[in-house]
């Protein structure tokens, strides 16, 4: 896509549910979630007719039913039910701390989260354009000293070293959304 493509897909003043992704540059870019569901869509579509026997979409923000004619794995139902199968027992009267790349989806973390524990919090930390292993375990910090037993870094940004981090601040198990969704993804194709 062309700078222009991009700039084009921004959100709108006061979007309440926008993505963040990494670009080839190693930049990063904050996106109206509906302007890039058409374009998720296609690029599913472009991969079956390549011949792929199932497709991962690597983004652990939420998505319609997207047209599919081989299994179609979306990491965010990957991410939460495994977090839920793995952590469930102990949320369900607790706390589950949740870090999200960007302010803006705090609400929309607090909401996706609902489910899986008694209580939600969540903290701000990016994976991106100078995120850094300390901000997310700052963030991690803050939501053990608000009582989380568990925390999970949603973003497949987040890494293995701010993971490490987070753990090593909090005191609590932190679980990553690339490992989960990978280990949970690699059953489908094994």
């Amino acid at each position: 896509m062309s700078e222009a493509e991009i700039a084009g897909m921004a959100p709108p003043a006061g979007a309440k549910h926008v993505l963040t992704t990494r670009l080839r540059d190693g930049s990063s870019v904050v996106l109206d979630h509906d302007a890039v569901v058409g374009r998720v869509e296609s690029a599913i579509g472009w991969l079956e007719q390549a011949g792929v026997d199932a497709t991962l979409v690597v983004c652990t923000g939420e998505f319609p039913k997207l047209a599919h004619t081989r299994p179609l794995l979306l990491a965010e139902r990957l991410f939460v039910s495994g977090v839920e199968g793995l952590c469930g027992g102990d949320t369900k009267d607790g706390v589950l701390g949740v870090v999200c790349p960007l302010p803006q989806q705090i609400a929309m973390s607090l909401a996706k989260w609902a489910g899986v524990a008694a209580r939600v919090e969540v903290a701000a930390a990016t994976p991106y354009d100078g995120g850094t292993p300390a901000a997310v375990a700052a963030a991690a910090a803050d939501l053990a000293g608000r009582g989380a037993r568990w925390i999970v870094l949603d973003c497949m940004g987040y890494t293995e070293a701010m993971r490490t981090a987070a753990r090593q601040r909090s005191g609590v198990p932190v679980l990553l959304a690339r490992s989960v969704v990978a280990r949970l993804a690699g059953e489908v194709v094994a």
